[in-house]
């Protein structure tokens, strides 16, 4: 029989190591909350969540109310794309058949665009 200052000399591990005992509190009563909360906010996201479980009186970290929500699966869903505003003020494009017909080019680039935008 060895003691246990030896055994854990013998293999480089500090004694508070061998005793320690983890604390971790249960989780299934913040994970029961924010599941409600999700159900009934949909468009909650993790930090609107989290400020109301503070004001609940929830004393849990960020990071630990991150964890069960994305365990749980309550991503929000992303928004749909916007329609690009950019492409509705490019100018059409107009054809030019060779580089003498600067004069064609703009009569048309005029009056493809607004009247403040001209080049010469």
């Amino acid at each position: 029989r060895i003691s246990v200052q030896r055994a854990c000399r013998v293999v480089l591990l500090a004694r508070s190591i061998w005793y320690y005992e983890s604390h971790r509190r249960e989780d299934r009563p913040l994970r029961q909350r924010i599941k409600e909360i999700a159900e009934v906010r949909v468009r909650y996201g993790l930090w609107r969540i989290y400020v109301l479980l503070r004001r609940e009186g929830f004393t849990d970290n960020p990071k630990r109310v991150r964890r069960i929500y994305r365990e749980e699966g309550l991503n929000l869903r992303s928004k749909r794309p916007r329609r690009n505003k950019a492409a509705a003020h490019r100018l059409e494009a107009c054809p030019t058949t060779s580089l003498t017909s600067v004069g064609q080019w703009i009569l048309c680039r005029t009056t493809c665009s607004t009247a403040r935008n001209f080049a010469v």
